[in-house]
Parts: C-alpha cells; sequence; structure tokens
C-alpha cells in the first residue's frame, strides 16, 4: 500500500504541474480545472480499486469537484455512498481508504454514508442538499448512485431551496460589506463573484429550470446575450481564481494588496505614470463583478417568479411605466428603444416615488440591452440634459437613483468621464473605496444633511443646510470633485473644467456654475488650511476668507469639504478634524460679518471669556493675574478661552512648582483625552512625553508647545486611544501619575523603535518627505513631513528634534487613514546653518523610513 500510494503521489504531482504548464502556455481556465479533476479521479479510482470495497458501495464527488471543477488547492470533497451501514470490517477498509487518499496528497473532505442518512443530512443542512445537487458518480455502484439522485430531486422543495440559498446569499453579502468593490475582494465569495454564479445555477437546477447559461437561455430566463455574458464573467473570475492560487502556492481565494500586482502582471497589465498594474486589473474586476451583480438581479427575479407566481396586476404610473407589486415595470417591451429618455425618467420615478424599491427583471433587462443608446446624441439632447437635472433636484431618493444608474451603466454612459473611474481604485492609504464608490458616498452624505432622520449625526452641518437654498448644487459637485482622478496632473483642475462644461451644457446660470466650479477647484482647500495651518494666525483666516468672498461659498465648501472627509474612509473622520474645520468656519465667517481678525481683538476676547468662565469656577478676583504674566500674547491666541480657563485654574497656585505637574480632562469635544503638563523647561521634554504615550500606545491628534517668559514649559496635548473609546475616565487618574512619576525620573530617553507597518503600508510604500522652510514673518520655520504611519513615528519625530535641539512650538497631526501629513512649528540655531540643516533632514527622513 506505500507503494501505491507513493506512486499515486508522484503521478499526481507530475500531472498537476504539466497542468498548470499548460494553462500558464495558453491561458485557458477551463482545460486546467477539468484536466485537474481527470486527475484526481484516475488517482482515486485506482486507489479504490486496491480495496476489496462491496460491489454494492460507490465513491461520488460533490461541492465543487462534483461539479467536475477542480483548482489547483481546492479541497477534493468526496462521498462515500454505501446501500447499508457498515460492518466493523468494512469501517476498517473505509478508514484505510480515506488515510490513502490522504497519503497520496489530496485534501480530502469526506463522509460515508447511506442513501437514508444523505437524506437526512441533506433535510436539516442546506450545505449538505447544495453539495449533493452537483454529486457526480467517480466510481463504483451506478445503480446506487442513480437511486440517491433521484431521491434526492424528489424531496427537493425548490420554492424553500430559493429562499434558503438566496438567505444565505444576503448574508454573505453582509459579510462582505454588501459590495463588490471591496478594495481586497474575494473573488469567490464577494458579491459579484463566482458564489453568486453558483447560486443562480443552484437555484435553477433544483427548480428543474436548467443546470448551464445555455439552457437558462433557452427556458427564456436569460437572453442569448446574457448568457454569453455570464460565461465570460465567470471565465474570467475562474481566470483570477487560478493564477491566485498557483502564485500563492496555496488555496488563496482573496485579491490581496500583497498579490495584486503580480496577479496584473500575469495578465500583461504594466505599471503607467498616472495607474499602478494592479489598478488596471481591479478595474477589470469590478466592472466584471457590476456586470454578474446586475444580470444576478435579472436572473433571480425570473426564477423567483417562476417559483412565486404574485398576480399583481399593473397599475399604470404613466403611458411609459407601470407599478407591479411595488417594483417599476415598462409598459411594452420596447419602451427604451422608443423612447431612450425613458432610460433617465425611471430613476426620476423612482426618486419621485418612495413606494417602488427597485426595477422587475424585465426593466432591468430592458435597460441593461437599451444603455448603448446613451451616446453623444443622446447626452445632447435638451430633453434628457433636463431629466437628469430633475433627478439631482429630486427632494428626496437621490442617493438610491444614482447608485441605480451606476449600478446599471446609465451614469457613466451620461456622464463619460465618470465612466473612467468607475471600478478605479485609490492606493493613497486613506480612501478605502473605489473612485465612483468614493463620490457615490460623499453625495449620501451631503444628502444625509437635509434629511432630519439623520440631523442628529452632524447637527452643525444639518443647520447649515436647512437655511442653505438649492442644496443640490452641491450634488453636483460632490460628483464631480475627483472625476478626474487618475488623469494625471491636478485633478482639482481637470476636474473644474468637466463640472464647467457640465454646467454649461446643462443651461446653469452663472451664478451656480461659479459656485460649482468652486467647489470643486477649491474642494481640499478647507482640510488643508484646518489641518495645516495655524488658525490662531489672523492672516491665515484673512487669507481664507479672501478666498471664499461670501458666506454662501463658505457653507458650501464647508459641508462638501465634511461630507468628502467623511467619505473616505471610518478610520479617517474623527471629533478633532470637525472641531478643527468647524473653528475655521465660524472665525472666516466672523470676518466675513465685517470682524476685525486682528491680534488685539482676538487677544481680548479671549482672555475676557476665560476670566468670565474662571469666575464660574469661583476663583478670587486676580487670582489669574501671576500666571498669566508669565504668558506671552502666542500662548492666548493658540488656546482656546475654556482651555486657557481649565490650566489656569489647574496652574494658578503652582506657578513656580519645583516639581511637574500634568493634569488630564475629558476632551471637550468628546473624544479623548486632554493633557497639560507644566514643567521647568528641558531640552528634550517633547520627546519624553512622546515616549509615554508611544509606550502606552496613545496617539497624539493635536500638541500646543508653550515656553513661559520665566523658563516653564506649558504643553497640552489631545491624545486618544481606540482600546479606552468609551472608558477614558478610568485612565485619567493614571496618566497624570505615570507622566509625573516619568518627567520627575528625567532618566535617558529610550531608543525608538520601528513599529510594525499595517499591510496595505508596506504593499503601497510612500516615499517620506521632509519640507522645512521659514514662515511667512521669518520668525520660525514649518516642518512638514509625510510618511507611511507607523506605531512610535512621531516619537522617532520627537527624538530627531531633541538631537538637534530644535524648539518645537506647535504640532498639527495629521493621520490620514495609513499616511501621516503632520506640520511642526520650530525654530532653533542649526535651522539657520545650511550644512547642519541638511544633516537634521537627513536624520529626519532617516527616522520617518520604512
Amino acid at each position: 500500500m506505500a507503494s501505491l500510494a507513493l506512486t499515486l503521489k508522484e503521478q499526481l504531482r507530475t500531472e498537476r504541474q504539466a497542468a498548470i504548464a499548460a494553462f500558464q502556455a495558453d491561458g485557458k481556465p477551463e482545460q486546467l480545472l477539468a484536466r485537474l479533476r481527470v486527475n484526481v479521479d484516475n488517482a482515486l479510482t485506482q486507489a479504490w480499486g486496491s480495496f476489496a470495497l462491496p460491489q454494492s458501495a460507490a465513491l461520488v464527488a460533490v461541492g465543487g469537484y462534483g461539479r467536475g471543477e477542480l483548482f489547483p488547492h481546492s479541497d477534493v470533497d468526496v462521498l462515500i455512498l454505501l446501500d447499508a451501514p457498515p460492518d466493523n470490517a468494512i469501517k476498517g477498509k473505509l478508514e484505510e481508504l480515506v488515510q490513502l487518499f490522504w497519503d497520496i496528497g489530496l485534501e480530502i473532505g469526506h463522509s460515508i454514508r447511506t442513501v437514508d442518512e444523505c437524506l437526512v443530512e441533506s433535510a436539516a443542512d442546506i450545505t449538505v442538499q447544495t453539495s449533493l445537487i452537483e454529486s457526480r458518480l467517480v466510481t463504483g455502484n451506478r445503480k446506487l448512485y442513480q437511486f440517491l439522485r433521484e431521491r434526492h430531486t424528489a424531496a427537493i422543495n425548490p420554492q424553500a431551496f430559493f429562499q434558503a440559498k438566496t438567505l444565505e446569499m444576503r448574508q454573505r453579502h453582509v459579510k462582505y460589506e454588501d459590495t463588490p468593490y471591496s478594495l481586497e475582494p474575494n473573488c469567490k465569495e464577494s458579491p459579484g463573484g463566482l458564489r453568486d454564479l453558483q447560486v443562480i445555477l443552484w437555484v435553477a437546477k433544483a427548480a428543474g429550470l436548467g443546470d448551464s447559461w445555455r439552457k437558462l437561455a433557452e427556458r427564456g430566463l436569460i437572453t442569448p446575450t446574457e448568457a454569453r455574458q455570464l460565461m465570460q464573467k465567470e471565465r474570467a473570475f475562474k481566470d483570477i481564481r487560478i493564477r491566485l492560487h498557483i502564485h500563492t502556492g496555496r488555496r488563496e481565494d482573496r485579491l490581496v494588496f500583497d498579490v495584486q500586482t503580480p496577479i496584473a502582471q500575469t495578465f500583461g497589465f504594466q505599471t503607467t505614470e498616472t495607474r499602478r498594474a494592479s489598478e488596471y486589473l481591479m478595474q477589470r474586476y469590478y466592472w466584471a463583478a457590476k456586470a454578474v451583480t446586475q444580470l444576478n438581479t435579472i436572473l433571480l427575479q425570473n426564477i423567483e417568479a417562476q417559483l412565486f407566481p404574485q398576480p399583481g396586476s399593473p397599475q399604470p404610473i404613466n403611458e411609459r411605466f407601470n407599478e407591479i407589486n411595488g417594483l417599476i415595470d415598462i409598459a411594452h417591451d420596447d419602451t427604451f428603444q422608443a423612447t431612450p429618455s425613458a432610460m433617465l425618467e425611471v430613476f426620476l420615478l423612482i426618486a419621485q416615488h418612495s413606494e417602488l424599491k427597485g426595477m422587475t427583471a424585465r426593466t432591468l433587462r430592458a435597460l441593461w440591452h437599451a444603455r448603448f443608446k446613451i451616446d453623444a446624441r443622446f447626452r445632447a439632447d435638451p430633453a434628457n440634459r433636463a431629466l437628469f437635472l430633475q433627478i439631482l433636484k429630486a427632494p428626496q431618493g437621490i442617493t438610491h437613483a444614482l447608485r441605480g444608474m451606476n449600478q446599471t451603466s446609465v451614469l457613466g454612459r451620461y456622464l463619460p468621464n465618470f465612466r473612467r473611474i468607475v471600478g478605479q481604485m485609490q492606493h493613497d492609504l486613506f480612501h478605502v473605496y473605489t473612485v465612483d464608490q468614493h463620490i457615490l458616498m460623499v453625495v449620501r452624505n451631503v444628502r444625509r444633511f437635509t434629511m432630519t432622520e439623520h440631523a442628529h449625526e452632524y447637527p452643525f452641518c444639518s443647520q447649515l443646510m436647512a437655511n442653505f437654498a438649492q442644496p443640490w448644487l452641491l450634488y453636483i459637485a460632490a460628483l464631480f470633485h475627483d472625476i478626474a482622478k487618475g488623469r494625471g496632473g491636478d485633478h482639482s483642475k481637470l476636474g473644474m473644467a468637466d463640472a464647467r462644461r457640465f454646467c454649461k451644457e446643462h443651461g446653469m446660470s452663472r451664478e451656480d456654475t461659479e459656485l460649482i466650479v468652486f467647489l470643486v477647484e477649491h474642494h481640499l482647500s478647507m482640510s488643508l488650511v484646518a489641518q495645516k495651518q495655524d488658525l490662531s494666525d489672523p492672516d491665515v483666516i484673512r487669507n481664507f476668507a479672501n478666498l471664499v468672498q461670501d458666506e454662501r461659498h463658505l457653507t458650501a465648501l464647508y459641508l462638501l469639504t465634511v461630507a468628502d472627509i467623511r467619505g473616505t474612509s471610518p478610520k479617517v473622520w474623527n471629533a478633532w478634524k470637525g472641531k478643527l474645520l468647524e473653528d475655521l468656519y465660524r472665525m472666516t465667517l466672523r470676518v466675513l460679518g465685517g470682524e476685525d481678525p486682528s491680534t488685539e481683538h482676538e487677544l481680548r476676547n479671549r482672555q475676557q471669556a476665560a476670566l468670565k468662565t474662571l469666575r464660574l469656577y469661583g476663583l478670587p478676583e486676580g487670582a489669574h493675574e501671576r500666571l498669566w504674566q508669565q504668558l506671552d500674547v502666542a500662548y492666548f491666541l493658540r488656546h482656546e478661552a475654556a482651555d486657557i480657563a481649565w490650566q489656569t485654574r489647574s496652574l494658578y497656585t503652582k506657578t513656580d512648582s519645583d516639581k511637574p505637574v500634568v493634569k488630564c480632562r475629558l476632551a471637550p469635544i468628546g473624544e479623548g483625552v486632554q493633557v497639560a503638563v507644566y514643567v521647568k523647561d528641558q531640552p528634550d521634554l517633547f520627546a519624553r512625553i512622546c515616549s509615554y504615550f508611544d509606550r502606552k500606545n496613545f496617539s497624539i491628534l493635536d500638541a500646543k508647545i508653550h515656553t513661559t517668559r520665566h523658563g516653564y514649559a506649558l504643553d497640552t496635548f489631545l491624545v486618544t486611544e481606540p482600546a479606552f473609546a468609551n472608558n477614558y475616565r478610568d485612565i485619567i487618574s493614571l496618566i497624570e501619575h505615570e507622566l509625573t512619576e516619568l518627567l520627575e525620573l528625567r532618566g535617558p530617553l529610550p531608543q525608538p523603535t520601528r513599529g510594525r507597518l499595517s499591510r496595505l503600508s508596506r504593499t503601497f510604500p510612500i516615499t517620506p518627505t521632509v519640507d522645512l522652510r521659514p514662515d511667512e514673518r521669518g520668525q520660525y520655520y514649518l516642518l512638514s513631513v509625510s510618511a507611511n504611519d507607523r506605531n512610535g513615528l512621531l516619537y522617532s519625530i520627537a527624538n530627531v528634534l531633541a538631537k538637534y535641539r530644535v524648539n518645537l512650538h506647535t504640532a498639527k497631526i495629521m493621520t490620514l487613514g495609513e499616511r501621516v501629513e503632520d506640520v511642526f512649528l520650530v525654530d532653533g540655531p542649526v535651522l539657520s546653518n545650511a550644512r547642519s540643516q541638511i544633516q537634521f533632514e537627513t536624520d529626519l527622513l532617516d527616522a520617518l523610513r520604512i
């Protein structure tokens, strides 16, 4: 038996290598799957024949192996079918047989059952029932196998099976975020993947409607064209899955970042100046998955109609459309062919009628086949342009309508430049959606600002939107803000030109056009000012006010900016970013209203507001004066009145303290902890504090560094830790105690560690950058750094600053998903010497490097 195992194992290995080599030469996935299946069939048949098993027994292939498809590293699922329960002697032989299957190198999934046991298990488990639908005799008693098939077919309830498999599919879709556009999709399990195609064939076969795309077309459930498309998409997914197995050397069905580029290269895709090879591959994948999702909906509706006939009579909506059981249906088969503008009208009706939950299969199919009529002539038709604007102006349903238009390719054909970014990935380390999905997410976010049921999410945005005339202008700006991604050049400038052309073609007023074009051109400006510039500087606010010019432009830009940041990734938005944007909005609004943004005016306002709060705290009159005498104007301008009052209350009796003072409180923004450190100044103080937060895995969102007139450091930090998101109160005392103890000991600084990078950052590393330049007044230097995010990065930077005795005044820490873009306001003698400055920047780059 050992020699047989070695012979079969070598035979399988040789034949498998030959089959893979043939695939790599001719690229024909079906031939490889069939060849691998035949190889395993032969090996199993020889192994089966080497045992004196009862002639009544049968070896049956089930699951994917039963379907006749065997991928390079797939499991081999078999059923050993018996006519009666085995005795001990038969059990022993079967155990040896299964062990032989393993010994020859197969990943075996096996079961040993009688026909009755198969039927019992099938009735109890939908997975067993499904695997038996795809069963196939490998060797053994054909009559027993046929008896199983007949009884199993008779026992299946097609309606119950359909409901179970569609419910199972919905649960699987939820597991994979209910989208085919995941950045790391599973080509087998994700929505729009191979499993969705298999579900259709399973339910069709169970219902006796056919077991192939050709047979479904013959039954009229799909058209011959749709059948060809499904076969093409199925072949494409099989091709990708085969290459994944071969490349990884294991059963791997996920297109994870690490493998996307090498898999793309096996297809012949090459990286260009504007796009990576992997981006070309993934866009093709998303287009295929979108088509499968669309055709899957049509087919399942048609099968459901066969299994669950509904007597609902058509209720006319207009001469072109009816409503049937909550779905919109075309009045005639040639509606879209005879009246192409109806391809836009159908989405307008869906947006206008909340009772319509979608389209019938007939409508979807007709739309799918008529979409090619959306050409230059269609786009130039004034009636169609008016219809598209009506969709955008609809009081409700805009998000649903645009997503449906994108899913059916109507949106991409009406806006050709939008079609170019459908399924386009963004490897900028903070967008987690494809460009088209990000754009639609931003439209959704803007739309939610108009809805009372979502007013609790962002009350200030909802308040502003309630008073904003023509919110649909923001939808257009959202549609175009990233439409030029991937073309090369500045996508804001290119998108601005697209938006201007759209507005002109759609007859929009000069005023509305100017607002939309402004928003597209400057959709990044507000976040850059808020997160990278010093909002305590009156000139920054004055310059931003000059950019937006009036309240309407400011409000529109603010709303679009919040919606845009929220639409990049769940990880990118946080309360601190929200506060920075809101602060910039309110300060700019005051300047636009005629308020003087001068230093004296702002200083007076903040001090008066802080004193008012201190009186509420019950502090004695004049208690603040001793501390405030040691604080300069910069301190008051960089801290809000509430923070000034809190720090004054904590420190007014400790102005000349010999010991470090550390005070913490829950951050007023509702997220994280605010930490104030007051201690005699020391060169490596910032690095020392960062080392503590690094050790505790806290993220520093903001740092304000101030040195008093009498040589004390008054530094404030805003820190977060996801693990304590709901229990920050519990760690306030711990931070105060441990950080005070660390500052008292003043031991040597620990060596920075290069924290582990995420898999995304390892796959798509960015080149670290350091930009050091004097500020506009020549008083300080602005130090900007960009790098992949990792634990300990800020401490590594702080360590270099301490080494070169560079003084830090403010730190703006901006984390964008997997990327950081930090800005520091610094000074120090080393920065005025060209040679030492170069060495400083070199060491800083080394600290940023992966």
